[in-house]
């Protein structure tokens, strides 16, 4: 592997991108001080000791109350924004009307009219957008990618994605007792790391969808500001290849937590770490035939568990970023593919196009789940 004398000298440039981080939640669990093309120039959080807990780490010296200000200052290029989720359309046009790039948190967005607005803005203005989504670079993700651009799946026809995050309650209220942006957020509102199994490994767009929604007597499903009775939403897509997905995020129940997909294909299939905790593996179709429990003659399979592949470990990053990192290994990747892509003035790989094609179809679905599992078309936002 490289070293990072190699890497710099293969690179080409020792441009830095000037950035501008918005918001301390997420936005305190990112390697961007450490890429080797990326200064941090600037943070900002409403609350000082957010913004403090931002200066401190990232060895940062320039600090603002808003990122109204921080937009302002014109050495900051680019913003990471790590604000909350009902803002991430607001703050990323403002942002791009201010001349910054943008990377943003999940989802890219609540309506359907703001994916518009968003799509809009960048084409407007020809600056960089990307939306940093963990679920584009799990460590499997990447495998199931290389997977598919090698042709190993054959057809694949299905992907089912699961996002189970029971007990988020706890991050309803702030120490004062007042509600924040999590209290009833919508399951299928925060669909991106489902999606993304499927948009970020094939390129597919969902294009119909039926979900349907569960909930109880909750106090939270009763009133909140989405206006969301359910607790978990469930929902079968159509792609517009003509295969099919299913997604479940769930916010309650007797669940394992985690991200995690399978992968159905002709050839192969491959099935990340399941729910009951079992090893990832790859199921592949064989010549011969055996016969099930039934007597009945069907085609044999091999099973084999499959070794997690480290891709941090690799030349795919800078030698400065090859450690794990947050959402299984994935925050590293973001980091270096947001900072390349400005710099080289290349598309990220989770562009306002395919950002928007992980969001809109959980704001169709969360529709569905209210008329009762309907069918409903989704709009694409894709250029013409």
């Amino acid at each position: 592997m490289t070293t990072p004398e190699e890497w710099a000298e293969s690179y080409g440039t020792t441009r830095k991108l000037r950035l501008g981080i918005a918001g301390a939640g997420f936005g305190t669990g990112f390697q961007f001080h450490e890429h080797p093309n990326c200064t941090i120039q600037a943070v900002a959080d409403l609350d000082k000791e957010a913004c403090d807990k931002l200066l401190a780490g990232y060895e940062c010296t320039q600090g603002y109350d808003s990122l109204e200000a921080m937009l302002k200052d014109d050495e900051v290029e680019a913003v990471f924004l790590a604000t909350p989720v009902p803002l991430h359309a607001k703050h990323t046009l403002m942002c791009l009307e201010a001349g910054k790039h943008v990377l943003s948190a999940v989802p890219a967005a609540m309506t359907l009219e703001e994916c518009g607005q968003m799509v809009e803005a960048v084409e407007r203005t020809g600056l960089t957008y990307m939306m940093a989504e963990t679920s584009y670079w799990q460590q499997h993700t990447i495998s199931a990618r290389k997977f598919y651009e090698e042709g190993a799946f054959g057809n694949l026809y299905y992907v089912e994605s699961e996002y189970h995050h029971s007990g988020l309650e706890h991050l309803y209220f702030k120490e004062d007792g007042s509600r924040t942006w999590r209290y009833g957020m919508t399951p299928m509102q925060y669909p991106t790391h489902c999606t993304a199994h499927l948009v970020g490994v094939t390129g597919e767009r969902l294009t119909e969808v039926s979900c349907i929604g569960w909930g109880d007597d909750s106090p939270i499903l009763k009133d909140n500001d989405y206006g969301n009775p359910f607790w978990n939403e469930t929902a079968l897509f159509k792609t517009n290849r003509g295969n099919a997905m299913r997604i479940a995020v769930w916010w309650r129940g007797a669940q394992t937590g985690g991200e995690r997909a399978r992968y159905y294909g002709d050839k192969m299939s491959f099935y990340e770490s399941g729910p009951n905790k079992t090893p990832p593996v790859i199921v592949k179709r064989e010549e011969t035939q055996e016969k099930d429990s039934g007597g009945f003659v069907r085609s044999a399979n091999s099973f084999e568990e499959f070794t997690p592949v480290d891709w941090w470990e690799t030349d795919m990053l800078p030698p400065q970023l090859r450690h794990d990192s947050g959402h299984e290994g994935s925050h590293t990747f973001i980091t270096h593919e947001f900072i390349d892509s400005v710099i080289k003035n290349r598309k990220p790989l989770v562009d306002i196009y395919a950002a928007i094609a992980c969001t809109a179809p959980g704001i169709v679905a969360h529709q569905s789940a209210l008329q009762g599992g309907k069918q409903l078309k989704i709009p694409s936002f894709d250029p013409k």
